[in-house]
């Protein structure tokens, strides 16, 4: 049994690599690959224009990582919002009574239940 894992193993990899180029939209391709490939191999055919981080199952990783059966290659853009800045214009442009926790209050009820 441990005999026919290991072939199996060492036939190849199956990953899924996972791209977003514009918000909303992630594209998903299946790859079957040779074992003992890093990350940075397969970079280097598939290069999203754009991307700055990669990762493996949303942990950022080095290109020098080696890959293994099922794992799931993410390819980041950068961030055009700091989320700091975005969070605070968006409750600004709410206002404090339809945020959080003030936003199903009671008729009647005291601010924060």
């Amino acid at each position: 049994m441990a005999e026919a894992e290991v072939s199996a193993a060492g036939a190849g990899l199956r990953i899924t690599l996972a791209v977003s180029l514009v918000p909303g939209e992630v594209r998903e391709r299946t790859l079957h690959l040779p074992a003992g490939i890093r990350v940075a191999d397969v970079l280097a055919d598939h290069v999203a224009v754009g991307a700055t981080l990669y990762g493996i199952w949303g942990r950022v990783v080095a290109p020098e990582q080696l890959l293994r059966d099922g794992d799931r290659l993410e390819m980041y853009r950068p961030l055009t919002v700091d989320p700091k800045v975005a969070r605070r214009e968006r409750f600004a442009r709410q206002g404090a009574r339809t945020t959080g926790l003030f936003a199903r209050q009671r008729p009647g009820g005291k601010q924060g239940y």
